[in-house]
Parts: structure tokens; C-alpha cells; sequence
């Protein structure tokens, strides 16, 4: 498991989530929370090179609000 980031905002029904270094998974992979679930897959990589930020659709019946400052992770 690696660490994707922590949601940091949600804006336009996806979850911005920051990275904490350069590396960061690929565009559809699913990501997912301290339980195991996955709560959606990445549809998009912005920002900076160093620290990029991550958009992310959620999967069908997963609430972006309760996800605000948790920490989302991703298989290699």
C-alpha cells in the first residue's frame, strides 16, 4: 500500500487530494481509505511537480463530505 495524499477540498463533486512527494498513482486508479473501501478513482493530476494534487471521482453511494482531511491510499 502507498499513501496517495490527504483530501484536502471537495469542489465540483471530486475530491482534491495533495500529495505528499512527486510520486503519485496513475489516472484510474481506485483509492482507498483507512478501512480498505474504495471511494473512487483518479481522474485527473494537477498542480506542482513536487507536491501535485489529485482529483478524484468517487464511486457510486461514497459521500465526498466525511472524506475532508483523511488520508487515502492506493496499491501498487
Amino acid at each position: 500500500m502507498q499513501r496517495a495524499g490527504t483530501v484536502e477540498d471537495v469542489a465540483q463533486s471530486v475530491a482534491v487530494v495533495r500529495c505528499p512527494d512527486e510520486g503519485h498513482p496513475d489516472l484510474g486508479t481506485a483509492l482507498l481509505d483507512q478501512n480498505l473501501d474504495t471511494v473512487g478513482r483518479v481522474v485527473d493530476v494537477f498542480g506542482p511537480v513536487e507536491r501535485p494534487f489529485l482529483a478524484v471521482s468517487p464511486d457510486d453511494g461514497v459521500r465526498l463530505a466525511p472524506l475532508l482531511g483523511a488520508v487515502l491510499y492506493y496499491r501498487e
